[in-house]
């Protein structure tokens, strides 16, 4: 461990309080994006409850990517709860939205983390973290758009999924991702 790990009244440098923070929070993320998914599900729209179930296990995985590091650096993974998650909608639209919300949160709770390693001089923190700033552009970007397809397909969710089905099928492995603790279900 390097010698600005150890600096805050827990023992922890800010960057690996965040870091087991942002675990909850992307823990919390894969609950929410279960209800989604689930919620589409019931609705017999398997295109969109795919991509939610997709995006269920794909946070579960950036969560266990958090642990195996902070198991690497020698940091107990005191894993947090999982936040309330939202399960009351009445269109689908609204699921949609508060997907990108979310991934706009988690896009600045990675920015903070980004900053913390950067400030505390954490070389290896801001090489990790790098990676997950990367994804959320991605993330950002296609929740963005699926909710601009969304949005002009008027109610017509049959295009909508016509659209889910050519458009987010292919979901590749996530190249150059960092090690998860256990096996990655992605």
């Amino acid at each position: 461990m390097n010698a600005t790990t150890r600096t805050s009244e827990h023992g922890l440098s800010k960057f690996h309080r965040l870091l087991l923070d942002q675990v909850g929070h992307e823990f919390t993320a894969s609950h929410q994006y279960f209800a989604l998914a689930a919620w589409f599900d019931d609705r017999d729209l398997p295109g969109l409850a795919r991509v939610f179930y997709r995006q269920s296990l794909e946070e579960r995985d950036h969560a266990t990517m958090m642990v195996r590091y902070l198991l690497d650096n020698n940091v107990s993974p005191d894993i947090p709860d999982v936040g309330a998650i939202q399960t009351d909608f009445t269109e689908p639209r609204e699921l949609v939205a508060l997907a990108l919300r979310q991934e706009q949160q988690v896009t600045e709770q990675i920015r903070q983390l980004a900053k913390a390693a950067r400030d505390e001089h954490d070389y290896t923190g801001e090489q990790f973290i790098d990676w997950f700033l990367q994804e959320q552009v991605e993330e950002v970007s296609t929740m963005s758009t699926l909710l601009n397809v969304v949005d002009r397909g008027n109610g017509n969710m049959f295009d909508v999924e016509t659209w889910v089905n050519r458009e987010l099928s292919d979901h590749g492995d996530a190249a150059g991702a960092p090690e998860t603790a256990g096996p990655s279900v992605g």
